[in-house]
């Protein structure tokens, strides 16, 4: 471990960094088509700016402040900086939620300011500002109708820098350094308390699996709102790692060919898109170049972690596999994968091509890592999620639930102790509602959700996790959910990948590039195909498993449309209920 001692507050990362990597270059974001860099000297100065213009504000400690972002930037950063270091609680909300959701955030968590990031972001909060009676004022990182926060960055006297060194003496690592509001896949959003101790101890037993050093670059734009991305921010500082902010998640690919990071963090529906991209590309040549890549994708499925490269292998990666690798900024060390299950063959594909994914598992309530496959000691097992951090405790209950227990884990449900009690048992054991096994050789694997099992009307048991897991490795499934409850077999409700759909057609002489998804979905051929697809992933699996009528959508599942939490997690209930004259048809 680095020298990170004394590193125990969130405040402390930044100080960390500029005593051991004091770097011209880290933080960097683009703005208007230009790369701004901020040092970790101009970022602290920065940071003790906001801190003494919220002390002027009156803000206190323990009170709430809300932070929304569109994008990722370093402004966010410095105000979290400047939060945290009076004792202030930050709140950051997700940029994707409804006024609604910001009305219930705001007067749940008592938050007295608010700092945003745009014009859009301003009209969904004012929409409800009236009825957040704590809520004092708003200020926003570009130029809307509401106050700049470059009136937050004031000259502090040398009083009032004395002021805020004695608040930050007062503050322990034990104390609420962030709420933060986990929609979930049903009912209202629950506030997550996170310490400081929490966050910080996830981010140092982290230091070991990350596979970069202080001379790299990251890339990020998954959003910091997210405890994910933002602890990642959080270890980045802590290991000397420049942090590069992406302009939006519309310019991801060519801000990597601008960036060449050696990192970056990703979701498995990202790594999904990626990859139909390549292999798209990759077939779309003459039939020579289509063949030779058709052979070097081929090559990657026989792939395993650590292997010492054969003769093909050499001759694929000079032909094919450097080629993405140059697409793809040419630099990446790895890619850290989480949020969701990650589909084996991705992760297989990229370590293939020379594009280590490693694959980690957490939660909010977690801080949030709890395991992560890893570079040292051979720590790859594609379809798991990795070995479990030296510091966090984690077994397998009789009925198969994962449960965790260590420093990162929360302080509890802001304001709901019924809850809190519901998942933390009186011996400090966080009851994940994740199923999952352990390997041979201590490798954790997720197998299901805990509370989506369900039976079928003859008694028998449906994972769906697991189903809808292999349903989507088909280049044929953008989405799936498995239905089936109390009912005599499972069906599925699918929404084709229809970019895919369309590439069949072309290859069968099927004009299809014309046709609405509607229309694709009434062609005999193409539904023949679907069905075929899915009578062949059906094979897999037990006869009470197998899906029988499954309804094609013609629409994906989005947050915007309600059917996605905003961390991709399908909500059931709520595509249950839009769907249910499709699965009235189903069952009828």
């Amino acid at each position: 471990m680095r020298n990170v001692e004394n590193v125990k507050r969130l405040f402390d990362v930044p100080y960390h960094q500029l005593a051991n990597f004091p770097k011209q270059d880290a933080f960097v974001t683009k703005q208007k088509g230009k790369w701004e860099t901020t040092s970790i000297q101009q970022f602290l100065e920065m940071g003790n700016q906001v801190s003494v213009a919220l002390m002027r504000l009156g803000v206190k400690k323990g009170d709430k402040i809300a932070t929304i972002t569109s994008t990722n930037r370093t402004e966010w950063c410095v105000v979290d900086l400047g939060i945290s270091q009076i004792g202030a609680i930050n709140v950051p909300l997700y940029p994707t939620i409804s006024s609604q959701d910001y009305e219930f955030i705001l007067n749940h968590s008592e938050s007295t300011y608010c700092i945003l990031s745009d014009e859009e972001l301003l009209k969904k909060v004012n929409a409800i500002k009236a009825n957040v009676s704590s809520l004092k004022d708003i200020y926003s990182f570009n130029d809307t109708a509401a106050k700049s926060w470059k009136e937050l960055l004031v000259k502090p006297s040398t009083e009032e820098l004395n002021q805020l060194e004695s608040i930050k003496k007062s503050i322990h690592e034990d104390e609420l350094a962030t709420i933060i509001y986990t929609s979930g896949t049903t009912g209202q959003p629950k506030g997550v308390m996170l310490s400081h101790k929490n966050i910080v101890s996830n981010a140092v037993y982290c230091i070991e699996r990350l596979p970069v050093d202080e001379n790299a670059k990251a890339l990020s734009f998954l959003p910091v709102c997210h405890i994910y991305e933002r602890m990642l921010l959080y270890l980045y500082q802590l290991t000397g790692v420049s942090i590069y902010f992406a302009e939006s998640l519309e310019t991801i690919k060519d801000n990597i060919v601008e960036v060449r990071p050696n990192m970056f963090t990703a979701v498995p529906r990202l790594l999904e898109k990626v990859y139909d991209g390549i292999v798209t590309k990759g077939m779309e040549g003459s039939k020579i170049k289509a063949a030779i890549f058709g052979w070097a994708l081929k090559l990657t499925t026989k792939y395993e972690y650590g292997q010492k490269p054969s003769i093909s292998h050499k001759i694929a990666d000079k032909l094919v596999y450097s080629k993405i690798r140059e697409k793809l900024g040419g630099n990446i060390e790895a890619i850290a994968s989480g949020s969701a299950a990650l589909q084996p063959r991705l992760a297989q594909f990229f370590t293939a091509i020379g594009i280590p994914v490693y694959e980690g598992y957490g939660l909010t309530e977690t801080s949030p890592v709890v395991s992560v496959n890893a570079k040292l000691d051979n720590g790859v097992r594609f379809g798991s999620v990795g070995i479990p951090l030296k510091n966090v405790q984690v077994k397998i209950a009789e009925d198969g639930e994962i449960l965790v227990k260590g420093p990162n884990v929360m302080m509890g449900y802001y304001k709901r102790e019924d809850l809190t009690k519901e998942v933390l048992d009186a011996d400090g054991w966080f009851h994940t509602g994740d199923i999952g096994e352990f390997s041979s050789d201590n490798f954790l694997r997720i197998t299901d959700r805990k509370k989506e099992i369900f039976k079928t009307s003859g008694g028998k048991y449906i994972a769906p996790q697991m189903m809808e897991n292999k349903f989507k490795e088909s280049r044929f499934v953008e989405q799936i959910m498995i239905i089936g409850e109390n009912q005599k077999h499972p069906s599925a409700l699918i929404v084709p990948s229809f970019a895919f759909v369309k590439e069949w057609c072309a290859i069968k002489g099927i004009e299809a590039k014309i046709l609405s998804n509607e229309q694709l979905i009434t062609q005999p051929l193409v539904v023949e195909r679907l069905l075929k697809e899915v009578e062949t992933i059906n094979e897999q699996f037990g006869d009470w498993e197998k899906i029988k009528r499954p309804k094609f959508l013609t629409a994906e599942f989005t947050i915007d449309g309600g059917e996605l939490t905003p961390t991709l997690k399908l909500k059931r209930k709520a595509i249950m209920q839009k769907y249910d004259k499709l699965v009235k048809e189903i069952y009828g």
